[in-house]
C-alpha cells in the first residue's frame, strides 16, 4: 500500500510538473506549430526527488520529497532550487557524479543504516529514473552536494 501510494503521488507530481511546462505563453499564435501543440525554447527539466530510509526495496515510506524544475528558470519546492539546477547542469544531469562518495576529508562511521535517494522525471528532455543508497545518513550528507540536500 505504501509503495502504491508513493508511486501514485510521484505520478501526480510529474503530471502537474508536465502540465506547468506545457502551458502556452501569452505571446500569441507564433508559439504553436501547425497542429496547435505548445512549443518551447527549452527542453523540459522537471524532477521529483525523494529521500527514504533503507535500501529502497523494502517498501519504506518516503521521509521527504521535493519537486525541481530547471527550465526556463529554477523553481519547485526544493529549498535551493537555483543551486540544485546549477549543480545538475554542471554535471550534465549525471546523478551518479553527484552522489559519488563523500569528499576527501569527510569522516563517517561504518554503521549500516542505509538512506536511499531517488530522482524521477525529465532532465533536458530525457526521461530519468535514478536511485542511490548511501550506507548511512552521514555518508548521504557528506557526499551528495545540494541536489539531494533537503
Amino acid at each position: 500500500m505504501r509503495k502504491t501510494l508513493g508511486r501514485t503521488t510521484l505520478v501526480a507530481a510529474l503530471a502537474l510538473a508536465g502540465a506547468a511546462v506545457a502551458v502556452p505563453g501569452a505571446a500569441g499564435a507564433d508559439q504553436h506549430d501547425t497542429r496547435g501543440a505548445a512549443m518551447s525554447l527549452y527542453p523540459p527539466s522537471a524532477l521529483v526527488l525523494t529521500v527514504a530510509p533503507g535500501s529502497g526495496d523494502d517498501g519504506a515510506s518516503v521521509l521527504r520529497a521535493v519537486t525541481l524544475s530547471c527550465a526556463p528558470t529554477a523553481s519547485g519546492t526544493h529549498p535551493a532550487a537555483k543551486r540544485a539546477c546549477a549543480e545538475l547542469a554542471h554535471n550534465q544531469g549525471d546523478f551518479a557524479a553527484i552522489t559519488a562518495g563523500p569528499p576527501l576529508g569527510a569522516v563517517c562511521t561504518k554503521e549500516w543504516n542505509p538512506m536511499t535517494v531517488t530522482a524521477d522525471g525529465v532532465w533536458d528532455g530525457q526521461r530519468v529514473s535514478y536511485k542511490h543508497t548511501f550506507g548511512n545518513p552521514c555518508e548521504k550528507q557528506a557526499g551528495q552536494g545540494v541536489v539531494f540536500n533537503f
